[in-house]
């Protein structure tokens, strides 16, 4: 089976493990930009510690859910957001979350992968890969 996207493939994986709450989940395969977006999730308190194990053939992740995570999936088509977007997200951005204050839009930045709100606060613009709340 051929995997077109790693990243929507984790935030899945995370997603219905929540709904079943499950205390971890394991996410095949792990890649860079897997992990870079576990540490923003992590950074925002909507998961717990994870871990790496490389098995020779894909790596895999294990994270350990707090019960946080409401909703959280991939953003297809991936936005392009100018430091202006990042301050009052647009309306095709902004359906993603519930509220205005509620949750999170991950964001690749020129400083590496990080939340729309500190990327607001470094006065950056990105490409937006995912939500969560």
């Amino acid at each position: 089976m051929v995997m077109v996207n790693p990243l929507s493939n984790a935030l899945t994986t995370i997603y219905n493990n929540e709904a079943r709450r499950h205390n971890q989940a394991i996410i095949m395969p792990g890649s860079k930009l897997v992990i870079n977006v576990l540490r923003v999730m992590q950074k925002e308190g909507y998961i717990g510690e994870f871990e790496q194990i490389d098995d020779g053939r894909w790596s895999k992740v294990v994270v350990q859910l707090l019960g946080r995570v409401n909703k959280c999936g991939p953003i297809t088509p991936r936005y392009s957001l100018s430091y202006r977007d990042m301050i009052s997200l647009p309306d095709h951005v902004r359906k993603y979350l519930p509220s205005k204050e509620i949750g999170i839009i991950i964001v690749s930045t020129s400083k590496g992968i990080m939340s729309h709100k500190l990327a607001a606060a470094n006065r950056l613009g990105g490409v937006a890969l995912g939500y969560v709340f």
